[in-house]
């Protein structure tokens, strides 16, 4: 019990979404029986409010017979089959409607405190529930003895409603005793709607207070420990060092496409060693493109592939690291930069041109 509210203790943050759409699919729900019980007691009431007549005169019809004439019923074999037919299917037919409606407000009173959950977690078998340490914990839990406490509470309460209803009508108890059956079913009536009455506000003050401590007891046993979201957030976003591993082959990558296109480029911009701009321009285009750029081991990497392939490389510093701070890739160079770009890219030019007539 110690390590449990060690733990406890530890879980000092707010759960996550995903931590309470995991305890509700696992079954782990916030539910009051209290709230159930009322509504329950709430349909009892109505059936007792708008069916009781009904039940009471279709079953007094079917049970007159056996009440006035006794003797003349034969207790043969078929003829007793008959009877159990006939009497049970009477009652059946009395009680359907008003046993549907207590099934619907018990099914009420679960649905409208949360969604519907269907899992099997709470059959699945486990240790802990045959284990009599585990059950000897759990009789002397905190949740247990709150529990028993509001089981003495709630029936001290409605015990005392019941009382505070019936005592006043206590002499007119008393003078039912040799009351004819039919005077007597009205007073019945009477009073069990107004003992039901009393009980289903006494228990609306009950419900309501259960289910705000139900809720936040649940929601404090949701809590989650710093470890526990650490968990969490590496099942959700990944390990970080796998991320960074992902984000490196992904960087790496791209330099390879990027350098792959450094054949393709006009010429080289330079900043001897530190800086490199790999820019492609043909007639039609509306500005140099920027192909690759880099700097340091990447530069010299793009300088070697340019000298390999006979790109022009020019040394430019002040160029070269502006429009590597300010061109992205596959982008064409921002105006600022149109003049100098145009003076190296008309140098090199002129270069091609006197190779050609050169080799002409």
């Amino acid at each position: 019990m110690a390590e449990d509210r060690q733990d406890d203790h530890e879980k000092s943050e707010e759960p996550t979404q995903r931590r309470l759409e995991e305890a509700h699919c696992k079954g782990d729900v916030p539910k009051s029986q209290e709230v159930t019980t009322w509504f329950v007691i709430l349909g009892a009431t109505v059936v007792v409010l708008v069916f009781s007549k009904d039940m009471a005169a279709s079953l007094a019809a079917t049970l007159k017979g056996f009440l006035a004439h006794p003797h003349a019923i034969t207790v043969d074999g078929a003829n007793l089959r008959d009877i159990s037919t006939t009497t049970g299917s009477a009652v059946f037919g009395a009680l359907l409607v008003p046993l549907a409606l207590l099934f619907a407000a018990a099914v009420a009173g679960n649905l409208l405190q949360h969604r519907p959950v269907f899992t099997g977690e709470r059959m699945m078998p486990k240790l802990s529930k045959i284990s009599p340490a585990a059950g000897w914990k759990r009789l002397f839990s905190v949740s247990s003895l709150v529990n028993f406490a509001k089981g003495l509470a709630k029936l001290g309460i409605v015990a005392a409603v019941m009382f505070a209803v019936m005592w006043p009508e206590r002499d007119r108890l008393d003078g039912m005793v040799g009351t004819d059956v039919d005077l007597l079913l009205p007073s019945v009536h009477q009073l069990a709607l107004r003992m039901l009455t009393a009980v289903v506000v006494a228990l609306t003050i009950i419900a309501g207070l259960d289910l705000l401590y139900q809720r936040h007891s649940w929601y404090q046993k949701q809590r989650m420990s710093v470890k526990e979201l650490r968990d969490e957030y590496k099942q959700m976003e990944g390990d970080p060092s796998v991320r960074a591993k992902l984000r490196q082959v992904r960087i790496e990558r791209g330099r390879r496409r990027m350098v792959a296109k450094v054949p393709e480029a006009t010429v080289v911009i330079t900043n001897p060693t530190h800086f490199a701009v790999a820019l492609k321009y043909e007639q039609g285009m509306n500005a140099p493109v920027c192909l690759a750029k880099g700097i340091d081991s990447i530069a010299l990497k793009i300088r070697a592939i340019a000298a390999e392939n006979g790109i022009p490389v020019i040394e430019n510093p002040p160029l070269a690291r502006a429009l590597h701070d300010t061109v992205e890739l596959d982008e064409e160079i921002p105006p600022e930069h149109y003049r100098a770009v145009a003076q190296v890219i008309g140098y090199v030019m002129q270069l091609r041109g006197r190779a050609r007539r050169r080799m002409t």
